[in-house]
């Protein structure tokens, strides 16, 4: 999955092409949930049914009992990535949700980039970077505040847990639909059009963004702390619990002062919300440090 990818939409009622128990929909709904935190309830039934069929034509299963002991096998490790690309659907363009790229221009980044000129680091974290297009334009918001960034020690984290939308990613290639969600000096100045109906990033943006796969079920192999962490869209797809977790772990990596911000549809909650500040929409600030802060130390990992 990419994790700004969700399962959504409404598909048409089962048909009798292939058998597909509740039993069967247990086991994907597990396996889902344990590798990747996806969290689909029984409703979602008809709409697994309609997206994997074409995984069963293609491993010329007979039926979705056959498709789930594939899965639960060391085997199937990569069928389940190819799963989790069928369950979910990209949904994703340049500088979305806008108000995000106005506290970084307007409260974020000017100190960090007058600190960043006095010699000091400073770290972003695009978490669930789907396509590319979030990382990008955290870069293209740094450009314009700050042209010479290559010159600094600033760079952006951009991760995702599929490896095809990685590469998608670092190809940095899009259709020239997208350019109209460009500011006309991003345009200007960091796409290059490619005469094909596309265009590619630019190179001064690119040098500011490295990606990784990750997934954020798992252990973070990751470099901290971050003064900035996007994840956006993901969580509303997890459960509260999982949801918990993930608040309190981005807030480990968080120094006092740094911001996290998240999707419109979700809300920090559980304990991290003793330590996220809610200033402004769906924008937290971690307020004080505790006793259990990770951050006053980088961890080894992901670095560049």
């Amino acid at each position: 999955m990419t994790q700004t990818a969700r399962v959504e939409g409404r598909a048409p009622p089962a048909i009798a092409a292939y058998a597909f128990s509740d039993a069967d929909f247990q086991v994907i709904a597990r396996r889902a949930q344990a590798d990747f935190g996806l969290h689909l309830t029984a409703a979602k039934k008809d709409l697994v049914y309609s997206r994997l069929t074409k995984r069963l034509r293609q491993l010329g299963l007979a039926d979705f009992t056959s498709y789930c002991r594939l899965i639960e096998t060391p085997d199937g490790e990569d069928e389940r990535m190819q799963m989790l690309s069928a369950l979910t659907t990209n949904v994703t363009h340049f500088f979305r949700e806008e108000h995000h790229f106005r506290i970084l221009r307007e409260q974020v980044l000017p100190p960090l980039i007058a600190a960043a000129r006095n010699g000091g680091r400073v770290r972003l974290w695009s978490a669930g970077c789907s396509a590319g297009q979030e990382p990008y334009s955290l870069a293209f918001t740094v450009l314009l505040m700050c042209p010479e960034a290559a010159r600094f020690d600033i760079r952006i984290l951009a991760t995702d847990v599929d490896p095809v939308i990685i590469g998608r990613a670092k190809a940095g290639v899009y259709d020239d639909e997208e350019l109209k969600s460009l500011p006309d000096g991003v345009r200007s100045q960091h796409v290059v059009r490619t005469g094909d109906g596309k265009f590619s990033i630019g190179e001064k943006a690119r040098a500011l963004v490295s990606f990784a796969e990750l997934n954020l079920m798992q252990d973070w192999p990751i470099k901290g702390p971050f003064d900035v962490i996007f994840c956006r869209n993901v969580a509303i797809y997890f459960d509260k619990e999982t949801q918990a977790r993930l608040w309190g772990r981005f807030a480990d990596l968080l120094p006092v002062g740094g911001y996290l911000c998240i999707g419109h549809s979700e809300r920090v909650a559980g304990p991290a919300s003793a330590r996220l500040e809610n200033t402004g929409v769906t924008t937290y600030r971690k307020s004080a440090a505790s006793n259990a802060d990770r951050t006053s130390r980088p961890e080894k990992g992901i670095s560049r």
